[in-house]
């Protein structure tokens, strides 16, 4: 891609002279090892997750309050407040169509309107794992029953929070999640801009992977 101003990633690829799967979950990430070999002839090795991706949703209303869930991460072991979000779980799903179910699964909401608002690589020195975060808006409660929910997202508390009063919070170092963080700054930048300049939401996205998680891929 060529830009006037020459900030774009490209596309690289070191020689790889070994690889293996160390870990197969059969959850939603494998682990393999690389032996990757530099430019300079040099070689090391590289642990990678490997991960299906993922998308998360700024829902935003009309009167600039953003949707956001609390939800308990193990790991980190906290309560997070998070947008709506999902894996790209499901083989051969338009992300949009990910993105619009996660919104009605997770809060029972639907928009009439989706742009894109940043795509990123979550953690690029340990794994492939790409994210593109959408801004919804034109929303309004879904039609239908609402979705049954499993383990962490059963009785997620929900708030719709004013744009500003988030803003604040990711900067006071109150909310961690960094889709929470990325969406919430990236919407509040693209409202000073009247929300000129967002990409539609079918916008092509070939850092997308088309890995479709450890239990799919290693399912026999």
């Amino acid at each position: 891609m060529s830009t006037p101003d020459g900030l774009a990633d490209r596309e690289a690829s070191y020689e790889v002279r070994d690889s293996t799967t160390v870990l197969r979950t059969r959850q939603v990430i494998d682990v393999r090892t690389d032996a990757v070999v530099f430019p300079d002839g040099s070689t090391a090795t590289r642990d990678v997750v490997v991960h299906p991706g993922a998308v998360g949703i700024v829902a935003l209303d009309a009167d600039e309050r953003v949707l956001l869930l609390q939800q308990y991460r193990h790991p980190v072991r906290r309560l997070l407040w998070e947008p709506p979000a999902g894996l790209l779980d499901v083989a051969g799903e338009d992300p949009l169509e990910t993105a619009k179910r996660e919104l009605y699964e997770e809060a029972h909401y639907q928009a009439a309107r989706w742009d894109v608002l940043v795509d990123v690589f979550s953690s690029p020195g340990m794994t492939d794992e790409s994210v593109r975060i959408y801004l919804a808006r034109d929303v309004r409660p879904a039609d239908g029953p609402r979705h049954e929910a499993t383990d962490e997202e059963r009785d997620m508390p929900v708030r719709w929070v004013a744009l500003d009063a988030a803003v604040e919070a990711v900067l006071a170092g109150r909310m961690h999640n960094p889709l929470a963080i990325m969406g919430t700054l990236a919407t509040a930048r693209a409202r000073e801009r009247g929300y000129d300049g967002l990409r539609p939401g079918t916008a092509p996205w070939p850092e997308m992977s088309p890995w479709p998680g450890s239990r799919a891929a290693n399912a026999d």
